[in-house]
């Protein structure tokens, strides 16, 4: 293979690494003094306008979530070829395959390493994207500080990443052996976050097990948690949470990557609100921003009408889609979306709506305050109100105790969040259609103005069909 002496302005180094639809070199930004990683799509790929595609799907997609847990595009070009590459931010610390082929990480390091890796892939989950390929080469280090000893964990290559809208049998099968979902397997199957849960739990497996290679790593059906054989300093009931999240179908699995880490942290005994670290030493993961939204909408506009009034004007409107109809708030307007993750029994996405000053801008601002509504009767199938909002704690902030509320013939189960990064306080509530079997679930970031009845008055303009 040829070294490119330039690649657009960037002088190029070396040799990154080479996979199956990219190559990547390590580039130097004369300009800025700085070296950033630059990905060119394969030769052999140039010719396909869906591969093609796709490659800047994947820089387009990094560029509009924008977020410190995942890899960050700087720039798009093509060569004279006509060849598509992205400039992305270098990750100096190398990837978790490079790490497990050197040196054992030792078991407390790994399974705090698995934690920042769900927080990351839960960050693409409340974007409504999944991955479909979380491999240890997929996982990254980026020093966070030359004298600070802390490593930012991140999640790279999304080249296999779909909107969950098109996360589909129509979409081409792809992932990694191993780390794979069953159901990606299946080229009619509609595949869904979890899958992306069953890759971290094989992530798991691999970082925590004794001997992952035999559990359950063939074609057969994952493990059951007598089966894992966990690493000495890792708690017990750690190999249950793997064991859920690698069963073979998608429904018996967390529902997403923030449910699977909220699930570890409770196996490890993790306090609600830990200590930043303080010294330095090997290993060392930076906490996540807490308070993050944790569930955003799928595809803007399905489904959805207005009714009573313009859902952009002030006071005295709603906005209806599906069978939730909510009031808004003066100067909030609304936005129909689908719920990420939750398909019907039809295999149709479950319907939601986002509501904000700017319900479009919402998920990715922490500044705007909104709420998120939505309805699963699969939800309700497998669970109470109560058991659904533990699965979305939110680690990193303090909660208070659950409350429970009656408003609009909805019994509504209530708790609250605050946190000292992003999102001040986060409001999670969750109850059950009065008159059929579905569960309705609503965040609220409330206005930083607001009263204490702001969420129960919210609540109550929540109205189900």
């Amino acid at each position: 293979m040829t070294v490119p002496l330039r690649i657009g302005p960037y002088v190029i180094e070396r040799l990154l690494g080479v996979g199956s639809f990219a190559t990547v070199w390590l580039g130097y930004d004369q300009a800025l003094d700085a070296h950033v990683a630059i990905k060119v799509l394969a030769e052999n790929w140039s010719h396909d306008l869906r591969v093609r595609e796709r490659f800047r799907d994947e820089a387009r997609l990094l560029r509009r979530l924008e977020h410190e847990r995942l890899v960050r595009v700087h720039a798009v070009g093509e060569l004279p070829d006509g060849r598509p590459y992205a400039v992305l931010a270098w990750a100096d610390g190398g990837s978790l395959r490079d790490r497990l082929a050197a040196d054992p990480i030792p078991a407390p390091a790994a399974l705090r390493l698995l934690g920042e890796v769900c927080a990351g892939v839960a960050v693409l989950h409340r974007h409504g994207v999944v991955h479909r390929d979380l491999t240890p080469g997929n996982i990254l280090f980026h020093s966070a500080g030359a004298d600070s000893g802390v490593e930012q964990v991140l999640i790279a290559d999304l080249g296999l990443a779909k909107a969950l809208a098109a996360a589909s049998g129509l979409t081409a099968r792809a992932g990694t052996p191993g780390y794979m979902a069953p159901e990606q397997d299946d080229p009619g199957a509609v595949i869904d976050i979890r899958a992306d849960v069953f890759g971290l739990g094989r992530l798991g497996i691999r970082l925590l097990a004794v001997d992952p290679l035999r559990a359950g790593s063939g074609p057969s059906p994952p493990p059951v948690a007598a089966a894992i054989r966990l690493r000495e300093g890792v708690p017990a009931g750690v190999a249950a949470v793997l064991a859920r999240a690698t069963a073979h179908h998608p429904a018996d699995r967390y529902p997403d990557a923030a449910a699977l880490h909220a699930a570890l942290d409770r196996a490890a005994g993790v306090a609600p609100h830990p200590p930043r670290p303080a010294a330095r030493r090997p290993y060392r993961l930076r906490l996540a921003a807490a308070g993050v939204v944790a569930v955003v909408a799928g595809v803007a506009g399905a489904g959805a009408e207005t009714g009573g009034g313009e859902t952009g004007q002030p006071g005295g409107a709603t906005y209806t889609t599906g069978p939730l109809t909510v009031a808004l708030p003066a100067g909030w307007s609304a936005t129909g979306t689908t719920w990420a993750g939750q398909y019907g029994a039809d295999g149709e996405a479950e319907p939601a709506l986002v509501m904000s000053p700017q319900p479009r801008r919402w998920a990715a601002d922490p500044r705007l305050p909104g709420a998120f509504v939505g309805f699963s009767a699969t939800t309700a199938a497998r669970t109470t109100p109560a058991g659904f909002l533990a699965e979305r704690a939110h680690g990193d902030c303090t909660s208070a105790p659950a409350r429970t509320t009656r408003q609009a013939d909805v019994e509504w189960t209530v708790v609250g969040y605050r946190c000292d990064r992003g999102r001040p306080q986060i409001i999670e509530s969750a109850g059950l259609h009065p008159g059929r079997a579905g569960l309705v679930y609503v965040q609220i970031v409330p206005p930083a103005e607001s009263g204490a009845d702001f969420v129960d008055t919210l609540l109550a303009g929540v109205r189900l069909r």
